[in-house]
């Protein structure tokens, strides 16, 4: 019997909920939860804002916990280890998309919360192609954000082929925001970060932005044309896209991680003339998210985060809706 926390209609609390998982895949591990991040994703789905949700929902695809146990077949890993699980948790292996080593593009993938229980509970299942093992010197009690939040932002900088020397501007200093700046200055990259709110402007440059621009300033960005090979747009916001495209160098691109609301309106005109693109990715492969972990220990990179227990788990949820988390939620047993 596993012991979750679930919604059990749109936008309804989380309450105790305990279901019988049934016999283990033969390629599947189980986990013992440790921590759970919790994710905006999670209280989208738990709202059902986008339309795919299943109740009872068992949000939390941000798991970090040891092996409990593992199907005959498992060869990847070892009852004990501490290992991560994010928002994929299957993928078919054998489409175009999965063999070319492109597992989070393939049509079929699972996601770990949706038409699944996820990891708001004392144990979770998944594939064991998407549950990795945790690189020695990362905590963790922080680590769990990087199985959604930080590969979402790593995976532009390894698909996109960024260089050190590049000059690449953060839109949106949040929960995804603030690991991007982290990354990027990480990895060599002269950092700018855009944000409405001057005063995260001496935390952004902790976080790693050499600039600051208050993205509410017209005539700063203005100011700004022509600087950036990228721009990583994480925010949940629409803006005037023609001024962050007219900020791109010639074959500059602007790259949408963040979900924005409404439809992206640009003129074709600037696009052709400078050669320049917009395009956007969802997370990364088992080997991107591996690659980032391996990163992330060597360069002992973590999301900020506010801790809050399983108990306090509606609690945490409204401190994430009201947008006052700094910058990511974990929850831990």
């Amino acid at each position: 019997m596993i012991q979750a926390y679930a919604v059990k209609t749109p936008g309804g609390p989380l309450e105790p909920f305990d279901y019988e998982p049934g016999p283990l895949g033969q390629e599947e591990v189980e986990i013992q939860v440790e921590y759970c991040g919790i994710c905006h994703s999670d209280l989208s789905m738990a709202k059902n804002d986008w339309g795919i949700s299943q109740y009872p929902l068992i949000p939390g695809h941000e798991v970090v916990g040891t092996v409990a146990a593992m199907g005959d077949r498992v060869t990847t890993l070892t009852l004990g280890q501490r290992v991560g699980l994010g928002w994929f948790s299957h993928s078919c292996m054998h489409c175009e998309w999965c063999m070319s080593g492109n597992h989070n593009l393939c049509p079929t993938a699972e996601q770990t919360i949706v038409g699944r229980y996820g990891g708001f509970a004392d144990k979770v299942r998944a594939h064991q192609e998407w549950v990795l093992p945790l690189p020695e010197g990362l905590d963790p009690a922080k680590v769990g954000p990087l199985f959604c939040g930080g590969v979402t932002v790593f995976s532009p900088i390894v698909e996109l082929d960024i260089q050190p020397t590049d000059r690449v501007g953060v839109i949106g200093i949040g929960g995804l925001g603030h690991m991007a700046l982290k990354f990027l200055r990480a990895w060599g990259c002269s950092v700018t970060a855009f944000s409405s709110n001057p005063a995260k402007e001496a935390e952004a440059r902790e976080m790693g932005a050499n600039h600051v621009i208050d993205s509410r300033d017209t005539s700063a960005l203005e100011a700004a044309a022509s600087t950036f090979d990228l721009i990583l747009c994480t925010a949940n916001a629409d803006l005037d896209w023609g001024t962050y495209i007219n900020a791109l160098r010639p074959k500059g691109r602007l790259h949408f991680v963040g979900v924005v609301p409404s439809a992206i309106s640009a003129y074709a005109f600037p696009l052709i003339l400078g050669q320049k693109s917009i395009s956007g990715s969802p997370l990364g492969s088992p080997a991107t998210v591996g690659k980032m972990l391996e990163f992330a220990a060597r360069h002992q990179i973590e999301p900020i985060t506010e801790t809050f227990s399983f108990s306090q788990l509606n609690e945490a949820m409204k401190h994430l809706e009201s947008g006052k988390a700094r910058y990511r939620i974990v929850l831990k047993h």
